[in-house]
C-alpha cells in the first residue's frame, strides 16, 4: 500500500464529502478493508456510535459482517474496556444462534444495540485494523465452498457459539479475548468471501483456543 493509499484511508471523511457513499453503501462488502471503508461512511458524523448503528451499516443484519463487527471490537484495543468484550461474545451467541436456525436476518435486543462507543474509538479502532486488512485480504478467494454453504454454515455457526461463550473467562486475562476476536474475524471473512479455507483455519483457531483456556484455568 503506497503512502497515498494510507493517507486516504488514515482520514476520516464526513458523509457529504463522498461522493459515491450511497453506491457503497448498496454493495455488498466482499473482504475486510471493503467492510471497515462501509463502517466508516455508515455512522455519518455521530459522536458516539451504537452497536446498531455500526450493525446497520455493515450490512442490514447480514450474519457475516455482524460476526465481523464483533470480532474486530474483541480484536482490537477496545476489547481492554471492561464488559466490552462479553457484550461483543454475547452479540455472537445470539446472532450465531439465530444463524443455526436457518434465519435469513437476526434480532437483537434492545439492551445490546445501545451500547455504545465514542467517535473517537471508532476511528482509532479503523486506523487501526487498515493496515492489517490489506494484508490479509490478498489471501482471500472463493474456494472449498462446501465448507460455507449448506451445513458448512452450521459448523460456522456451532463454531462461533463455542468462541463466544469461551470469551467470558478470557476477561479475568488481560487482552486474552483478541485471540476469540482473531477467530471471529477468520470465521466472518470465509463467510463473506466464500473462503473454505479461512474457515477450516479458524476451526484450528479455535482448537488452539481451547487448549489455552483448559491449560489457564485446569
Amino acid at each position: 500500500m503506497t503512502s497515498g493509499d494510507s493517507d486516504k484511508h488514515y482520514r476520516w471523511q464526513h458523509q457529504s464529502e463522498n461522493n459515491q457513499s450511497t453506491s457503497k453503501q448498496n454493495e455488498e462488502p466482499a473482504n475486510l478493508e471493503q467492510m471497515l471503508d462501509t463502517l466508516r461512511d455508515g455512522v455519518g458524523d455521530r459522536e458516539t456510535v451504537s452497536i446498531k448503528t455500526l450493525l446497520d451499516a455493515a450490512g442490514s443484519r447480514s450474519f457475516a459482517p455482524a460476526l465481523l463487527v464483533a470480532g474486530l471490537i474483541m480484536f482490537s484495543p477496545l476489547s481492554g474496556i471492561p464488559g466490552l468484550p462479553t457484550t461483543a461474545a454475547i452479540l455472537v451467541l445470539l446472532i450465531a444462534s439465530q444463524m443455526l436456525l436457518g434465519r435469513n436476518h437476526f434480532w437483537l435486543p434492545s439492551a445490546i444495540e445501545r451500547r455504545s462507543i465514542s467517535r473517537q474509538k471508532l476511528e482509532a479502532l479503523l486506523r487501526w485494523c487498515y493496515p492489517v486488512a490489506g494484508f490479509i485480504d490478498r489471501f482471500l478467494k472463493p474456494r472449498l465452498t462446501l465448507l460455507t454453504e449448506g451445513l458448512g454454515t452450521v459448523v460456522i455457526a456451532v463454531a462461533g457459539i463455542l468462541v463466544a461463550l469461551s470469551v467470558p473467562p478470557m476477561e479475568i486475562l488481560p487482552f486474552l479475548a483478541t485471540t476469540a476476536g482473531a477467530v471471529l474475524i477468520v470465521l466472518a471473512l470465509a463467510l463473506i468471501a466464500n473462503d473454505g479455507v479461512f474457515a477450516l483455519a479458524a476451526i484450528g483457531m479455535i482448537a488452539l483456543l481451547i487448549g489455552i483456556l483448559v491449560y489457564n484455568f485446569l
